[in-house]
């Protein structure tokens, strides 16, 4: 698209929206609601299941209609060097999950969990003007882009180290599925070097977090977009290969202070609670108030739902029925929050079937459908 025609086309204003013994080295309310003398309010289930894979090709969209997902991430539309996304393929790609019934729900703003090395914005997690300030311009038009297409959330990482694995563990009574894996002492062993941007304390990530979206937000506001940060994976001891995230190494500690920077409706997360999981001792018990925290501030923005086995410094991504989590009391709290939005699985094991991710992401749909049925149910 020519820039012209691109900038006509925006206009101003928006449409409003090893073994398994160890692993290896705002409650939303119904008013007046009373059965047989119970005055107890019943607790309004709204989630749904979505996904944010795949994209919006026409065999995605018969897939994910066909297991029963009709909410998606998109992805992103195609690029604009230079300027953005194209408002007419985002329009196409609405158009083409409006045919199965689908919403497109968010897509992926270019700050990406590749790390910085390998990052198509690298500047804004660098500090460095004058390139941030041109790659902060690029996100703006495509926070534009989605509100004018009626996409009202899009994702972002705010983090230098890439996603950390160190491995895979084959699990042969899941059919020799294969688990990512993280283990930070043999991560050590590695001698892993440090990225481009050297050694940057948290206080500074925070400063380029906050040099970011404080250009961000007035935007996000304007076109009634918001911007959901994607937690990052895995958190870490401090000063890891020079860096200490944005959510380490007390990843509470950190989501909180994420999740006041601004009081702001358009400010909150992609929640996932894989990875805030792998920073946590006994994730079973400890997720649950931290969902409880966030969802109460009305800051969970979509959810992405992996199971794990371990914890802080040594895990293993697992299927959903078969990690140290307990997904329904997860779902319950979600639902007990008054959350609305997507639960979307990703990071499904593998295996040497060449249907081996879709085969992964079917299995995930139907466990969690069938939770948020239960807890329908149960409501």
């Amino acid at each position: 698209m020519e820039r012209k025609k691109f900038f006509r086309l925006f206009g101003a204003g928006s449409v409003g929206m090893a073994t398994f013994s160890g692993i290896t080295s705002s409650v939303a309310f119904r008013n007046d609601s009373s059965k047989s003398g119970n005055s107890q309010p019943e607790k309004k289930v709204q989630m749904k299941v979505g996904c944010q894979s795949g994209g919006t090709t026409k065999e995605n969209l018969e897939f994910k209609a066909r297991c029963g997902v009709f909410n998606i991430d998109g992805g992103a539309p195609k690029m604009i060097e230079g300027i953005g996304w194209d408002l007419e393929d985002s329009l196409a790609k609405r158009e083409a999950c409006e045919k199965y019934g689908i919403t497109l729900e968010a897509y992926h703003l270019p700050l990406d969990s590749s790390g910085i090395d390998r990052s198509p914005m690298p500047n804004i997690m660098l500090g460095k003007s004058p390139g941030r300030d041109r790659e902060i311009e690029i996100l703006q038009n495509c926070i534009r882009v989605a509100g004018r297409t009626g996409v009202g959330l899009v994702t972002y990482n705010t983090t230098i180290l890439p996603i950390l694995r160190t491995g895979r563990v084959v699990d042969p009574k899941r059919g020799n599925a294969s688990y990512s894996a993280w283990n930070y002492e043999e991560a050590l062993k590695r001698n892993d070097p440090k990225t481009i941007a050297g050694d940057v304390p948290v206080d500074e990530i925070y400063e380029r977090i906050t040099y970011l979206l404080d250009r961000l937000m007035p935007v996000a506001k304007e076109y009634n977009v918001k911007l959901g940060n994607h937690i990052a994976d895995p958190p870490v001891p401090a000063g890891y290969r020079g860096i200490t995230r944005w959510n380490s190494p007390d990843v509470f500690e950190g989501i909180k202070r994420f999740a006041q920077l601004y009081d702001s409706s358009h400010h909150g997360f992609l929640l996932c609670l894989g990875s805030v999981a792998e920073g946590l001792k006994d994730p079973k018990t400890e997720i649950l108030p931290i969902i409880k925290w966030v969802g109460e501030r009305n800051q969970i923005f979509n959810i992405h739902l992996r199971n794990i086995k371990g914890g802080w410094n040594n895990f293993m991504e697992v299927f959903p029925d078969n990690g140290d989590m307990d997904f329904l009391e997860i779902i319950r709290a979600l639902r007990d929050v008054g959350y609305s939005g997507m639960i979307c699985p990703d990071h499904v094991p593998h295996h040497p079937d060449p249907a081996s991710s879709l085969q992964g992401f079917a299995f995930a749909y139907g466990y969690i459908k069938a939770l948020i049925h239960a807890v329908t149910s149960e409501a």
